[in-house]
């Protein structure tokens, strides 16, 4: 980085850079939708054209993924006392979680006045991000929590569909339902754990587990598609986001069979997902990221469950130290390759952060190019878990 670091800042005061990435990312691409009152929704790049937020593709799960960062942001303005005083874009402004109930608004309009989609991994990532919102609202005393349970009755009914014996179990990938996969699987199995069904979460991830499991590498394929012969192939392809929410329904499980398995995993990330900085002095490993798109959310998806590994005291100290390790050399990676959103706004603490966090956001994302959603919050969500590591902690 060229800029230099307010003086007031610690080196690794991770929930105020968690703020910086949460001003950055609502202040660059949020608006309200078609310019309607308590609504918010994310355009898809900045600088963006489209101020209405309807010529732009539809990305579902990206703006399920922003509800969570919101959540994650209003989590921190919780544990500082919930005052105006403690919101992360300053006192005059819409609180996180009231600015992440606008959003699941926009949601619904946006989707054309429903939260049902053609993708079911779209509508867990939703129901996981909304389950946590709600639990937000209840403890701050907001309306909201009947709305949010009503997304979940609606979003279950889906994943109870959608999770049948074909292919001997796990959870179909889209309505086409020829394909049963990691992506959706696991953040249903998540879900289930989370609203109280572990018998469902359970079956999902035996499912996972004697199916989907690599032994040799200690990680997730992607899935395994029925053919109109009824033939089985298996999709070997691995993603680092897929390990995420199966580590989140391991924990969230327990017992000593599905933590054991949280080991492994976070070794095969280490092993196999990660590469090392090239920055002058560090040998650090971090976390591989997979380019824009889908895939700029991936390995920010990774870093908030290998957040809450790194602070389970049920798993040996050593695959916490490893997870804390990669979340926080990959946030750090990504902190120190930020710029400044373009010449006009430096100075005002927005930031556009790298799509590698091995590479710096200049050589990414130079001055004029068009900044993917995505990216943003992926290293939001890095930043975040930083942050969430760090505040367990400190409160240990």
């Amino acid at each position: 980085m060229t800029d230099a670091e307010p003086t007031d800042w610690q080196p690794a005061d991770w929930p105020e850079r968690a703020n910086v990435a949460a001003r950055s990312v609502t202040a660059l691409f949020g608006r309200r939708l078609l310019f309607l009152p308590g609504t918010h929704l994310a355009a898809v790049q900045w600088p963006s054209k489209h101020l209405k937020n309807l010529l732009h593709p539809w990305h579902y799960w990206w703006q399920a993924h922003y509800v969570d960062c919101l959540v994650d942001a209003g989590r921190r303005e919780l544990g500082n006392g919930a005052t105006p005083a403690a919101r992360f874009n300053g006192p005059r402004r819409p609180s996180a979680g009231r600015l992440a109930s606008r959003l699941v608004t926009g949601i619904r309009l946006r989707n054309a006045f429903t939260f049902v989609n053609s993708y079911y991994d779209d509508m867990a990532w939703l129901a996981l991000a909304t389950h946590r919102l709600q639990t937000l609202a209840e403890e701050t005393h907001k309306r909201g929590r009947r709305r949010n349970a009503g997304i979940q009755e609606t979003l279950t009914l889906q994943f109870d569909s959608a999770s049948t014996d074909d292919l001997g179990g796990g959870t179909f990938w889209s309505k086409k339902r020829d394909f049963k996969n990691t992506p959706a699987t696991a953040p249903v199995a998540l879900y289930y754990a989370r609203t109280g069904q572990q018998a469902k979460a359970q079956r999902l991830v035996d499912w996972l587990n004697g199916v989907l499991f690599d032994e040799a590498r200690r990680l997730y394929i992607d899935g395994a598609r029925l053919s109109p012969a009824g033939e089985v192939t298996v999709e070997n392809t691995i993603y680092t986001y897929n390990q995420g929410p199966v580590l989140g329904a391991l924990l969230e499980l327990g017992g000593d069979a599905n933590l054991a398995r949280t080991s492994a995993v976070i070794d095969g990330v280490a092993q196999h997902l990660t590469v090392h900085t090239t920055a002058p002095g560090s040998s650090a490993r971090v976390l591989r990221c997979d380019g824009t798109g889908d895939g700029g959310l991936f390995t920010g998806i990774l870093c908030r469950y290998l957040a809450l590994a790194a602070v389970d005291a049920r798993l040996p100290e050593s695959a916490r130290n490893t997870a804390r390790e990669l979340v926080t050399a990959t946030a750090e990676a990504f902190w120190a390759g930020r710029r400044p959103a373009g010449a006009a706004t430096a100075g005002n603490g927005r930031y556009v952060f790298s799509v590698h966090a091995v590479n710096p956001a200049t050589t990414t994302y130079p001055p004029g190019a068009a900044v993917e959603l995505s990216t943003q919050l992926q290293a939001w969500m890095a930043l975040e878990a930083a942050a969430a590591i760090q505040q367990k902690t400190r409160t240990n």
